[in-house]
């Protein structure tokens, strides 16, 4: 005899074991969330690519090559100044210029190159920001020397492999949170010994291994700087309060999530309900970490957290490219001197910089090495080109004390750099008691010149002659191209014509 149970839906889920009735639930109301998150979020990151293209192609950005004061003393502290001027370039963005008008941060990018072994400091930057970077370098530096030249990087080979250059790249990360500071200038400084040697300059390293490079070889070093607010300080709570075992306050987002975890857990403690009373666990009681408690070395990282966060910070992503004729390519010289160079801002206990090997070294393994060797070369080289933020890996906090520390121009009585290029002389104001004849100051008053009342003034100290700087024009078509370096017209010992600076 059969008998036919006409069961409704809920009772048959009340006859499923209880796991099974739980999984059901939750696919039926939360199991198409995933796929509509990742479909949202894709057509979005198209958009946003799109609209920010958009807008990127309306702006210009130039190339200041900068020509650093001779017998500079200046310590790394006045880059730091430098580079906090640079915040004033910072944007609030509101909803509309972000999604619909593609809007974003623009930034800039410190580079130092040598071609041939001839150094240059550069700045890239927007061309609305280039009274704001001449007013930073001035202001620190009234000696230097700036002006527009080419982009240097305009005429390296775009694919590989090349029949004549190959190159090495990488990005640079950190090993540890970001709230963590690395090796800073101030810890170069000892107490000790001569007082002319009383700081010894990390740069003195990298000004060495670019001086040594020959003809056909080519080290690029770029820092790209990315104005940022405040919610990066953010962090260092998380860190500390995870360091102490605190719990973390609620963020908007976190407290919407939190709410429908609790509503899946009433429903699902009202569905086992049906089967039996579940019995209360016990809470566990917190026992959070008191400082007192703490060992020397997480005291020192909040400490260093804390000093990390007292000044300003800008999202930065480093890049090396060593870029060679293949007859004269030295990579153990130039690559291993390179990433020595970083290292020395490595501290054990708080923050280090290595090379990335897994995303964007120019160095494969395994499966499709070469072809995927090539692919990397190509896409550092454009990454490096674009001065991008966006490709490769995602940006990390350096503040102001980290950057000067890694960027800055080296102090002449510690570093002997005779192949950076220097200003040529010192520009004052004439005095005030200057004769002067009305008739010659009608007609200076029609030609307009730059600077036509610096002097130049010698180290003696004597008024030498009147200088009329080259305007900008004639500077930026003085510069060669990237690749003649088969021109041996130049006299033995002058800068090679590659190079961007002027005479």
């Amino acid at each position: 005899m059969t008998i036919n149970l006409d069961l409704s839906g809920f009772e048959q889920l009340l006859l499923l074991p209880p796991g099974t009735v739980l999984w059901r639930i939750f696919w039926w109301y939360f199991g198409w969330l995933p796929v509509a998150i990742v479909i949202i979020k894709g057509i979005l990151d198209v958009w946003l690519k799109y609209r920010k293209t958009k807008w990127e192609a309306k702006h210009k950005f130039i190339m200041l090559a900068i020509d650093i004061p001779r017998n500079n003393a200046q310590s790394p502290r006045a880059v730091e100044n430098m580079f906090t001027y640079f915040a004033g370039a910072h944007k609030t963005l509101n909803l509309i210029e972000k999604w619909w008008q593609g809007v974003f941060q623009l930034g800039f990018s410190f580079e130092i190159v040598s071609i041939g072994g001839f150094i240059q400091f550069l700045i890239r930057t927007p061309i609305q920001f280039r009274n704001l970077v001449e007013s930073a370098v001035y202001s620190q530096y009234p000696d230097a020397e700036i002006y527009e030249v080419e982009d240097y990087t305009a005429f390296a080979p775009k694919n590989y492999p090349d029949s004549e250059y190959d190159l090495w790249g990488a990005e640079f990360i950190q090993t540890a949170p970001q709230v963590l500071p690395i090796r800073v200038y101030t810890e170069f400084e000892h107490q000790f010994g001569d007082p002319e040697t009383h700081y010894r300059d990390p740069m003195a390293s990298l000004m060495d291994l670019m001086s040594s490079l020959q003809k056909g070889e080519q080290l690029w070093y770029q820092i790209v700087v990315i104005p940022t607010g405040e919610e990066w300080k953010v962090d260092r709570d998380k860190f500390v309060g995870k360091m102490l075992k605190e719990k973390q306050p609620a963020t908007k987002a976190n407290a919407y999530v939190d709410k429908i975890i609790a509503w899946m857990g009433d429903v699902s403690e009202q569905i086992y309900r049906l089967w039996g009373d579940i019995a209360d666990k016990p809470k566990k009681e917190d026992d959070p970490l008191k400082m007192m408690n703490l060992k020397p070395n997480q005291k020192a990282k909040i400490e260093a957290a804390d000093r990390k966060i007292s000044k300003i910070g800008f999202e930065c992503t480093i890049r090396a490219v060593y870029i060679s004729r293949k007859e004269v390519m030295n990579k153990p010289k130039a690559v291993n001197g390179f990433v020595g160079f970083i290292k020395q801002f490595n501290t054990g206990d708080l923050n280090s910089l290595k090379p990335d090997m897994k995303v964007t070294a120019t160095s494969t393994q395994y499966f499709f090495a070469d072809k995927r060797l090539e692919r990397r070369k190509e896409k550092i080289i454009y990454a490096y080109r674009e001065r991008s933020d966006m490709r490769g890996r995602r940006p990390w906090i350096l503040n102001t004390e980290e950057l000067a520390t890694l960027w800055h121009f080296p102090i002449d009585a510690v570093v002997k750099a005779p192949l950076v290029q220097r200003a040529g002389a010192r520009r004052i104001e004439p005095p005030m008691a200057l004769p002067t004849d009305e008739g010659l100051s009608k007609a200076s008053a029609k030609r307009e010149p730059i600077f036509d009342e610096d002097f130049v003034i010698e180290e003696n100290d004597q008024i030498e002659n009147q200088v009329v700087e080259e305007s900008p024009e004639i500077k930026k078509n003085k510069v060669p191209k990237f690749m003649d370096e088969d021109d041996d017209s130049s006299p033995r010992g002058a800068p090679p014509v590659n190079l961007p600076f002027a005479d």
